[in-house]
């Protein structure tokens, strides 16, 4: 289907694959399990919520310590030359390589790889189209991944390092000051290091963490909107709403019914 083809392999313990090769890209996601990847000689670990990006002939071999379940994602060459690649200087694409990504990347990924398997399962008149587009983001989130996960000046590294706690705490009563004093720096110098690095300040990504696994829980599970609320770390659920309806442009009642709707057979 338009150069993409998506399935789960399964690996059980003490499995080990000959190394290999193919004529064309995949994309490695860990569902579960432990294991370990050979990469064009390196060897890594494998763990739950690691992506491995394997360019086309690239020798690599996967092995398990134990039950391994991988989602695998293979690509056609040619979309990848329409994936902003030079827009980045190729921090992704020059190599295949593994990333290790944060609880907020991971979520990201795991909601668009079950978008690539519904529009492959669906197969309609703008499946191709969906997937075309729903591949393109994952190469920007993992070009996105990849470039963090490089930062090597001090205020990128400050920047990094509180996107971390956010990723790790964001269901804490987090404020800009307590989080610029866990580095050392006034709330304002922490605030113009990480706009710089992401465009956005601490306070924002950090409401952008929470919408964001709020909308996986209404999405994916029957709790309760106060639960919900709880859970992503706001302290009122006023508060949720007014930063849901904010961040989405629906309430979160409104945004269950319609994910419902849409994902209703038939």
């Amino acid at each position: 289907m338009n150069g993409i083809y998506l399935y789960e392999d399964k690996h059980r313990e003490s499995y080990a694959l000959e190394l290999h090769h193919h004529l064309y890209g995949q994309l490695l996601y860990v569902l579960e399990g432990r294991g370990s990847i050979v990469l064009e000689g390196r060897k890594e670990a494998l763990e739950q919520d690691h992506a491995v990006l394997i360019l086309p002939y690239a020798d690599h071999a996967v092995s398990s310590d134990s039950h391994l379940t991988l989602l695998v994602l293979a690509f056609d060459e040619k979309l990848l030359q329409t994936s902003g690649r030079e827009a980045v200087d190729r921090p992704l694409f020059a190599a295949s390589a593994l990333l290790r990504l944060n609880p907020f990347n991971a979520s990201e990924l795991r909601l668009l790889l079950r978008k690539l398997l519904h529009e492959q399962r669906q197969r309609d008149d703008m499946s191709d189209w969906a997937m075309s587009i729903y591949i393109q983001e994952i190469f920007l989130l993992l070009a996105r991944a990849r470039q963090a996960a490089q930062v090597t000046d001090a205020n990128g590294l400050r920047a990094e390092k509180i996107r971390s706690y956010i990723d790790r705490h964001y269901y804490e009563p987090l404020t800009a000051e307590e989080l610029a004093y866990k580095l050392g720096v006034s709330s304002r110098h922490a605030n113009n290091i990480f706009k710089e690095q992401y465009q956005m300040t601490p306070m924002q990504y950090l409401t952008e963490v929470r919408l964001g696994i709020a909308k996986k829980l209404l999405a994916e599970t029957d709790k309760d909107i106060v639960s919900v609320c709880f859970e992503v770390g706001y302290e009122s659920l006023p508060t949720f709403y007014r930063a849901f309806k904010n961040g989405v442009q629906l309430s979160p009642n409104k945004y269950r019914q319609l994910h419902r709707e849409a994902s209703a057979p038939g």
